[in-house]
């Protein structure tokens, strides 16, 4: 039985990892990055009313 800090095995989930590649790390990676020019390109703090 897995513990709060060893998750559960999900062997569907690594064969998929292995055959595609882990697209949610890509898209929360992209995510990010998107945001960090998102907050270069926008001042948020002057949208303020």
């Amino acid at each position: 039985m897995p513990t709060a800090t060893e998750p559960a095995s999900a062997p569907i989930y690594e064969s998929l990892v292995e055959e595609r590649g882990d697209v949610p790390a890509e898209a929360r990676e992209t995510a990010e990055e998107v945001w960090r020019e998102v907050e270069l390109a926008v001042d948020f703090r002057s949208a303020a009313v």
